[in-house]
């Protein structure tokens, strides 16, 4: 099975919209992309610089939207 062709699970997705959260929520403020994967993101998810720049260019897509019954087993508590 190819990388492109992994089906990526629900807590992927979670993950990949809380990455994106947290990157908006910043780039607003005016950080750089590096101060706020060395701040935000690094600590809390772990992933490399690489990493969320792959995240960041993935397609947004609306059939990977969370359903609400799923979220409230992904609310992990920081």
């Amino acid at each position: 099975m190819k990388k492109s062709q992994i089906r990526r699970g629900v807590s992927y997705q979670k993950r990949v919209e809380d990455i994106n959260r947290i990157y908006d929520q910043y780039k607003r403020s005016g950080l750089t992309n590096a101060e706020i994967w060395r701040r935000y993101i690094y600590p809390r998810f772990g992933i490399s610089r690489r990493t969320l720049y792959n995240i960041l260019s993935a397609p947004a897509k609306e059939s990977a939207h969370i359903p609400k019954d799923m979220e409230l087993f992904l609310d992990f508590k920081d």
